[in-house]
């Protein structure tokens, strides 16, 4: 499987007054193409500063970042802006819809700021509405569906840009059993269709139990003990993650 996330000794270290907070501490990991990967560890082990380097938020204060072979450490902000709006899509425990909008314009929305003209706005779409189910709620306004159809169109509007990576925080933490099921069935169901990478910061085991790799961040570090444990759980029950 192609690498398509590769981090190499990335360090991160916030200062807050005289205090000093080290995030993230020489992490090292390759997530491949097309696969669905969970980033678990307790609150302040550093899993949202990883999201957020992942995703071009942050910059590191060391270490280097590739995405899709390409180094991203080292270009400018315009560059990066470009390879966000572009290369990578986000989804929110809270959804984060605009409120005015309906689900279509939701979804639409990345693709205005890419300047994809009309037609092929509407056939991409389209298309992702009807994979995530959505076809008959195209005018419906965020406040009237359900959770588990906001987090569909927050899904939809990350995808519909066909991302090389989707960087999601505990998309399903606020989601009865049912509706969780349906949605981890549908990222996995999504990212083998696109190819697209899930990188997914979650508590919830329902979740962790159905990706292809487990990451757990402890103090800013890879616990590398738990890891090897997951590893051998999931060869023992014949798994795929």
């Amino acid at each position: 499987m192609d690498t398509l996330v590769s981090l190499r000794n990335i360090s991160k270290t916030y200062h807050l007054g005289k205090t000093t907070v080290p995030a993230l501490q020489h992490v090292s990991l390759d997530v491949g193409a097309s696969e669905l990967v969970a980033l678990s560890g307790p609150s302040g082990s550093g899993k949202s500063t990883l999201l957020n380097t992942c995703g071009l938020i942050d910059t590191p204060d060391e270490g280097e970042y590739t995405l899709g072979g390409e180094s991203m450490l080292s270009r400018t902000s315009k560059e990066l802006t470009m390879v966000r709006r572009n290369k990578i899509g986000f989804v929110f425990q809270s959804f984060n819809l605009v409120p005015v909008m309906t689900a279509y314009e939701n979804i639409e929305y990345p693709l205005l700021l890419t300047g994809l003209h009309d037609a092929e706005r509407k056939k991409r779409v389209d298309e992702i509405m009807n994979q995530v189910g959505l076809e008959q709620y195209q005018q419906q306004l965020p406040d009237q569906l359900s959770g588990g159809q906001r987090q569909r169109v927050a899904m939809a509007r990350a995808l519909v840009k066909q991302p090389m990576l989707v960087i999601a925080d505990e998309p399903t933490a606020n989601l009865d059993t049912q509706t969780a099921t349906h949605i981890i069935d549908l990222m996995k169901d999504l990212s083998r269709r696109y190819g697209t990478t899930f990188l997914i910061a979650t508590h919830d085991q329902r979740m962790t139990e159905r990706c292809d790799q487990k990451i757990i961040l402890v103090d800013g570090k890879i616990n590398t003990h738990d890891m090897n444990m997951t590893r051998d759980n999931a060869l023992d029950k014949g798994g795929n993650g």
